[in-house]
């Protein structure tokens, strides 16, 4: 039997300065990202964004906008893994500078490139940034990984 696998990602800007809330990951997929995290049995998507947020950065977001996903596709054992995105410039509180997931900080959006991303973080971007791109689909396997043959095959699905 096929599982799906419900996240959330969320790119919280300052209005006034442009920059943006990102956490360097030392757990998992380790490197730069935006903060977010997995959906909670009977936690709505907007919820389950909300609560990781304040989680990992002690912010509390408000007027969250969807602004696209990431779709990965086992095609071998039919597995989803679904990462929905959101973005919000509108947000209280005080930063946490680190958690056990780890260093968060506000940075310049073109500062990101120079530092080093947590894997596939710069696709990701490309979703955040640009509002004709709606969907992320990736196909992917275990042997990919396994065997270091293959990149998954990546599709940017537009508005």
């Amino acid at each position: 039997m096929s599982k799906i696998e419900l996240t959330n990602m969320i790119m919280i800007q300052n209005p006034e300065t442009k920059e943006v809330v990102i956490q360097r990951r030392k757990k998992y997929w380790c490197g730069i990202t935006f903060p977010g995290g997995h959906l909670e049995n009977g936690e709505s998507l907007y919820d389950s964004a909300v609560r990781e947020v304040k989680e990992e950065t002690g912010l509390t977001v408000k007027n969250l906008k969807p602004c696209g996903l990431v779709n990965w596709y086992n095609d071998e054992t039919h597995d989803r893994y679904i990462v929905h995105f959101y973005k919000t410039t509108d947000y209280e509180g005080e930063l946490i500078k680190e958690t056990d997931e780890g260093e968060v900080f506000f940075t310049s959006l073109e500062s990101i490139n120079e530092m080093t991303l947590s894997p596939n973080f710069d696709k990701y971007l490309k979703v955040f940034l640009n509002d004709d791109i709606s969907e992320i689909y990736c196909r992917w396997n275990e042997k990919m990984k396994e065997n270091c043959d293959g990149e998954p095959n990546w599709y940017f699905q537009y508005r």
